[in-house]
C-alpha cells in the first residue's frame, strides 16, 4: 500500500504561482511512476504530469508553465505551478502507480481568481 497526501493548494490570482507537494508513505520501494491530475467543476478528471525515472510529461495546457519534480530521498513530488490563470482552477490530486495498482491522495483546491 501507499499513502498520499497533498499540501499547498489556495487561493491565487491570474497569473500567481503554487507550489503543491505530494508526500509518498507505505510501499514507496515499488512506485514506478507518479504523477499529479485535477479535476474542475463538471468535468473528468485530467491528468497535469507524470514522472518516473526515465521521463516528464505534461498536458499540453499546462507546459511551460508547470514543473513536476520527485525526491525520493525526502518521498515527496512537487509541483511548481507558474502564470496560473482560471482555467486551472480545479482540485488537484496526486497519484502513485505500482505493480499493484494506482493509488490516490485525498486532493487539494487550486482557485485561481481576482
Amino acid at each position: 500500500q501507499v499513502q498520499l497526501v497533498e499540501s499547498g493548494g489556495g487561493l491565487v490570482q491570474p497569473g500567481g504561482s503554487l507550489r503543491l507537494s505530494c508526500a509518498a508513505s507505505g510501499s514507496i520501494f515499488s512506485i514506478n511512476a507518479m504523477g499529479w491530475y485535477r479535476q474542475a467543476p463538471g468535468k473528468e478528471r485530467e491528468l497535469v504530469a507524470t514522472i518516473s525515472d526515465f521521463d516528464t510529461n505534461y498536458a499540453d495546457s499546462v507546459k511551460g508553465r508547470f514543473t513536476i519534480s520527485r525526491d525520493k530521498v525526502t518521498n515527496r513530488m512537487v509541483l511548481q505551478m507558474n502564470s496560473l490563470q482560471p482555467d486551472d482552477t480545479a482540485v488537484y490530486y496526486c497519484n502513485a502507480v505500482n505493480v499493484r495498482g494506482a493509488y490516490w491522495g485525498q486532493g487539494t483546491q487550486v482557485t485561481v481568481s481576482s
